[in-house]
């Protein structure tokens, strides 16, 4: 089970250009997308989901030409778009009978035992009979994760699912995403690095439509040990510190300022050695992306 996606292209009308020779081999388990908003990974999910088309490039999935068969592509396809729309005057129940009708389960008991299973899955099964319109933005995500879920697709995107979901759903979510991912090839697109070190054994890095890193997220970690650095400022020095030294991230932790520095050796005294985590691998990626873009 593998998607594989060569020298994929998308300018858009206003010239921005979304997707720049992008290739990717993906394989069953959880894939991370990570990158920042504008990155170009929306347009990579649609595009893998055939919502739209490339300029060049191909994508193939199991022996699926996606591009010219995208019919074939969307009997095993799950997708969950970063906005997902519901109508509002129906059931979380009575629309996931709906879909689950149009993508071909007809039985009427084999029906109703997969909504309610769906509607467990996703803790949504108390508010089964509630109209979608009174649900909240968590909740309508984690009916857009139900209905993702139906015929048990063989590939599923997510585009940026976490949002809107607070930390016991966001951990329900996480736990969902490993079991299907066992199985299946998923891919989550996210911005969040949490999304990614969590779920994740492979990822990817985006930007300016550009794919910027690959690898395991533990291996783009082990990237910088020994080059990581921790050391508390008063704010008003951060600029001279910025100039003097290359500074990947600032943070406050207590009341104060708390700035990660990249450097083969201690920068001072008052520093002392940092474990490095994804989240600086990709803050010094980005930081790098930007200085290069100005």
């Amino acid at each position: 089970m593998k998607l594989e996606i060569k020298n994929l292209s998308k300018t858009y009308k206003n010239g921005v250009k979304a997707l720049q020779d992008v290739s990717l081999t993906i394989g069953k388990g959880m894939f991370g997308l990570l990158g920042q908003n504008g990155a170009g990974k929306s347009t990579l999910m649609r595009t893998i989901a055939t919502l739209q088309d490339p300029d060049s490039g191909s994508i193939d999935f199991n022996g699926i030409d996606v591009l010219h068969k995208p019919d074939e592509l969307r009997k095993t396809l799950g997708y969950l778009p970063q906005e997902f729309g519901v109508y509002p005057n129906v059931t979380a129940e009575e629309l996931l009978t709906h879909i689950a009708d149009m993508k071909g389960v007809t039985q009427k008991s084999e029906r109703k035992e997969l909504v309610s299973t769906l509607l467990q899955r996703v803790n949504l099964y108390e508010a089964r009979s509630k109209k979608l319109d009174g649900f909240s933005g968590g909740m309508k995500q984690r009916f857009g994760i139900a209905q993702a879920l139906l015929g048990n697709p063989q590939l599923i995107i997510v585009d940026e699912p976490t949002a809107g979901l607070d930390p016991m759903e966001r951990n329900r979510f996480y736990n969902l995403l490993s079991e299907l991912g066992e199985n299946t090839v998923v891919i989550l697109s996210t911005h969040i690095v949490e999304d990614v070190s969590t779920l994740c054994n492979e990822m990817a890095i985006i930007g300016n439509g550009k794919l910027l890193l690959t690898g395991k997220p533990h291996q783009i970690e082990s990237e910088l040990n020994e080059k990581l650095w921790e050391l508390e400022i008063d704010k008003s020095e951060l600029e001279t510190y910025t100039k003097n030294h290359t500074v990947i991230s600032n943070r406050f932790h207590g009341g104060k300022m708390l700035i990660t520095l990249l450097d083969d050796d201690m920068p001072n005294e008052k520093c002392w050695k940092k474990m490095p985590t994804l989240e600086d691998a990709y803050f010094n990626l980005i930081s790098n992306q930007q200085s290069l873009t100005v």
